[in-house]
């Protein structure tokens, strides 16, 4: 079946509207009619080959939210009319030992992408959400809050779950004191979802500017990092410090501001590597740095079922498909406070 998405089918051209081939429904699948796709940075990398891996023709957007239109006659999770999302993942090998325990994210095989993945059905690639519909296997799809706005959903489902995934993972609760570093599309639901935990939230942003909207979203407390009083303020307050900046940093200040046993968490992927920490610190408190990807399935699941109970979503910017390369230009310049998303309905194909 022919369907309308916006296709980018060079490194160096914009995307267009072009027709692109789903493929035939699988008896584990659900078609879902999109309703809204997020527009992740990482769409922008991939449209412009930016880490070398994007295969064209290419349809970005992995932060999906839409309407069940058509089940396989396996389906037993959703049914038509269910409003669902995807996510980063559309599938893995199933038999690792991470996706036998529900991380799938870490697939030893490695997790098919959303889109420029390759579908095991048919060997080409897969296609993401900057279309009209989406077919996916029914594992890989979760049920969407009925409380909540859609549009602001769709970016949970890769940068909420991303942060969420390493406050569940380790374990962050009420009454921790924890530091987010910058103040994005992922800081900006990092700082929503710990304070919604009841965690007491630090955060670090070079912007004094943004103090006020952090304040906003949830944080108590507002530190430019290029202040060294501010910094000098915050060493040794923190019990956990979740680093959403993708530009190559300085850590050390940042592990500064650690306790005894504290832990940096970096979810965010600098282009060229951090510079190596000063280790004295991290031997003498008992610091540890970690990374974390994305979420799993049952993560995205339980983290969409929290923001429903705390009327949780994203803070957007709705646009039209075919505004996708002006959204693009401005994520550049960092003028999107803090998610851009399509809207489906306003797009003209």
């Amino acid at each position: 079946m022919k369907i309308n998405a916006f296709v980018a089918h060079d490194a160096a051209k914009p995307l267009v509207s072009s027709q692109i081939a789903l493929r035939p429904l699988q008896p584990q699948d659900v078609k879902i009619d999109i309703l809204y796709c997020g527009v992740c940075h990482s769409d922008l990398h991939m449209a412009r080959n930016e880490w070398a891996v994007s295969r064209y023709p290419l349809v970005p957007g992995h932060e999906i939210v839409g309407r069940v239109r058509e089940t396989g006659a396996a389906v037993t999770n959703f049914k038509i009319g269910d409003v669902v999302g995807v996510g980063v993942m559309v599938d893995s090998c199933r038999e690792c030992h991470f996706c036998q325990q529900q991380e799938e994210q870490y697939c030893e095989a490695g997790f098919t992408a959303t889109y420029n993945g390759i579908d095991k059905h048919t060997g080409d690639s897969t296609w993401g959400g900057y279309a009209q519909n989406v077919v996916v296997d029914q594992h890989f799809v979760v049920s969407v809050p009925q409380n909540l706005p859609l549009a602001g959903v769709a970016p949970l489902l890769c940068a909420g779950v991303t942060v969420w995934s390493p406050l569940r993972h380790f374990k962050v609760q009420a009454g921790d004191k924890v530091g987010v570093v910058g103040l994005g599309g992922l800081g900006h639901m990092a700082v929503k979802l710990a304070s919604a935990m009841g965690a007491e939230v630090t955060l670090f942003t070079t912007s004094p500017e943004k103090g006020a909207d952090a304040r906003r979203l949830g944080a108590s407390r507002v530190v430019v990092s290029r202040d060294a009083d501010q910094m000098a303020a915050a060493q040794t307050s923190l019990d956990f410090i979740i680093d959403c900046v993708s530009a190559p940093h300085d850590l050390d200040p940042y592990l500064a501001t650690l306790k005894t046993n504290g832990r940096l968490v970096l979810v965010g992927i600098p282009e060229q590597p951090h510079q190596a920490p000063d280790v004295t610190p991290m031997v003498f408190r008992r610091l540890s740095i970690s990374g974390s990807s994305i979420g799993s399935i049952k993560e995205t699941q339980e983290m969409l079922d929290f923001c429903g109970e705390h009327n949780i979503t994203a803070d957007i910017e709705l646009i039209a498909g075919e505004a996708v390369e002006d959204a693009f230009a401005r994520m550049l310049k960092g003028d999107v406070k803090y998610r851009f998303v399509i809207d489906m309905a306003a797009t003209r194909w």
